[in-house]
């Protein structure tokens, strides 16, 4: 029992983060629609939350387990609750490019904290396992119910102007309560806080973990992945709202079938790894999401001048493009686990900033890249474009796995 008040803080702290983290499309969407804003400039909201994100966690690891991980948490809630409580009552575009600037710095905080307070509560590899594996479910959960809860307060009657920025007004209470769990939940640092080391030292770690070609070909491999990813998620609501003619809550309502693919779809993959090989797994998921772009786009037309506004009536493409989530969903934890498994103990933390900043560099770059072809080509043209990352990552991958197996062999005679 006195673990249960600690896990339930933590995981409503990642569950409150996986909603405003996710938003972003949404956001995008009504921004375009509230703002008057061009797609390009509101595909600079991704850049705002990936880069606080990385510039932070590239820093904090090492400061963190002086000041305190319960501490980082409580930073990182109040941070986020007084930038919704704003967003909500100063009602402007530049807002909202603060308000994502402040989620990125507070899930930075909140992600170092979590992850190493997960050590904290379990005693053995299994329990370690178990415990993250329900966290990052819980994240999951966050995600489908931030979909369907900002639904609920976007519209398209023109005279609701800024009222889906009310939302931002219950994620306030939301955080504030989950701030007050976190306050009451005994968390026990003992051991992490001997667990520092200076910021120049953790930066020269990534450094030479970045001169090895191994590393080199993983982190350019990640940077695609997130890329994609991000280029489709975060510009879906926009392209069943402009290209399929779905209202602007049904808009919102379907990208939570993305959602809902990507928990699935690693859910289906953690079974199936335990016979099937990572690669031969990978490649499948990426033809997959190939062949499924190239079925979709021709399904797609343009149907600007209707508004679907049910389930029913909806296009056969709105449910099948947010299926390319259950095929992405593996790639990401598959080749990870790989590339940590492959190196020291020692290795992973600064092995696991790498993929923080390159995760934020390429869902910034994805964002940005889709949101300008979107603007100037068209929707249909921008979502083809994911096809060239596909390719490359394809490449990428099959490099990482011949070195994986080179290294194998090396240390199976070593």
């Amino acid at each position: 029992m006195q673990r249960v008040l600690p896990i339930v803080a933590l995981a409503t702290t990642y569950f409150v983060f996986a909603i405003l983290l996710n938003s972003v499309g949404v956001v995008i969407l009504q921004s375009i629609e509230t703002f008057d804003v061009s797609k390009s400039q509101a595909s600079v909201l991704e850049g705002y939350k990936d880069l606080s994100i990385a510039i932070v966690s590239f820093f904090v690891a090492s400061i963190l387990p002086r000041v305190g991980y319960k501490l980082a948490l409580l930073g990182g809630l109040l941070l986020v609750a007084l930038a919704t409580a704003l967003t909500a009552s100063i009602q402007s575009f530049v807002m909202i490019k603060l308000l994502f600037a402040a989620i990125g710095v507070g899930f930075a905080l909140v992600k170092v904290a979590v992850y190493s307070l997960i050590g904290e509560l379990t005693s053995d590899q299994k329990q370690h396992s178990a415990l993250m594996n329900t966290i990052e479910g819980v994240f999951m959960l966050g995600t489908l119910f931030g979909y369907w809860l900002f639904s609920l307060f976007v519209s398209d009657d023109p005279t609701n102007g800024y009222d889906w920025l009310n939302v931002y007004w219950l994620l306030s209470l939301l955080i504030a309560i989950i701030f007050g769990v976190v306050i009451v939940a005994k968390v026990s640092e003992g051991s992490v806080k001997q667990k520092s080391g200076s910021n120049a030292e953790a930066f020269l770690a990534m450094l030479k973990l970045a001169y090895q070609p191994l590393v080199l070909i993983f982190v350019i491999s990640i940077f695609l992945y997130v890329l994609v990813e991000q280029g489709i998620g975060t510009w879906l609501p926009t392209f069943n709202r402009e290209i399929l003619g779905l209202s602007l809550e049904l808009s919102v309502q379907m990208t939570s079938l993305f959602a809902a693919g990507l928990a699935f779809g690693r859910l289906a993959a953690g079974q199936v790894l335990k016979t099937v090989h990572w690669f031969h797994l990978v490649v499948g998921c990426l033809l997959a999401m190939a062949v499924l772009i190239l079925i979709v786009m021709p399904l797609a037309s343009g149907s600007e001048q209707t508004s679907v506004a049910t389930w029913s009536d909806a296009p056969l493409a709105a449910f099948i493009l947010p299926m390319i989530g259950f095929f992405m969903a593996p790639i990401y934890p598959a080749i990870n686990s790989v590339m940590l498994s492959s190196l020291e103990k020692q290795q992973h933390a600064p092995m696991t900033g790498l993929i923080v900043v390159f995760s934020a560099l390429g869902g910034t770059t994805g964002s940005i890249i889709t949101g300008n072809v979107f603007q100037y080509f068209g929707g249909q043209q921008a979502f083809y474009t994911t096809l060239i990352p596909i390719i490359a990552l394809l490449g990428c991958l099959y490099l990482f796995n011949q070195r994986t197996l080179a290294l194998s062999k090396e240390q199976a005679h070593g």
